[in-house]
């Protein structure tokens, strides 16, 4: 088993999390390497928690299969959780977002391309679209009548 983790600051705001419901799904992305052959592949790869894909010779599904193109093995990934908020903390310490079962490959770092929601501390406000991309967000709670943001992400994958 791996997670997700992530470390940020949040100003303002807590209950950082991905969009992430059967209506719409989030896609984590990620960069995969073959752990028999240590291939990195070269372009990410996407994989969300509400699609399954059949592994070969009927030994069931996962929501990731992919074949090496250097060594032609078959792996697999599957997410085992929900994903869980991200709180705000003073100082930010690491928590785990998701975790997910590798089978055959390794997801050596994530990407957080999507739409990310987060709740406002003070005021309760609902922010949606929130785009990680950049490394930092920056917006104004009208409630609260005070800037909030997220900044100084960490994104690690390790063993859970």
């Amino acid at each position: 088993m791996y997670a997700l983790t992530l470390t940020a600051e949040l100003n303002g705001v807590t209950n950082l999390r991905p969009k992430d419901t059967a209506e719409t799904p989030f896609w984590y992305t990620f960069t995969v390497q073959c752990t028999s052959c240590r291939e990195t592949h070269g372009n990410p790869v996407a994989v969300s928690r509400f699609e399954t894909n059949e592994l070969s010779g009927s030994r069931g599904e996962a929501n990731f299969v992919w074949k090496c193109k250097n060594c032609k093995r078959e792996s697999s990934c599957s997410i085992k959780t929900a994903p869980k908020p991200y709180e705000q903390n003073e100082p930010p310490k690491q928590q785990t977002v998701i975790e997910f079962d590798c089978r055959g490959l390794e997801f050596t770092s994530f990407s957080p391309e999507g739409e990310w929601l987060a709740d406002g501390i003070e005021s309760g406000t609902k922010f949606e679209g929130i785009d990680l991309q950049e490394g930092e967000w920056y917006e104004y709670d009208e409630k609260a009548n005070d800037e909030v943001s997220i900044k100084d992400l960490n994104w690690e994958i390790k063993r859970a």
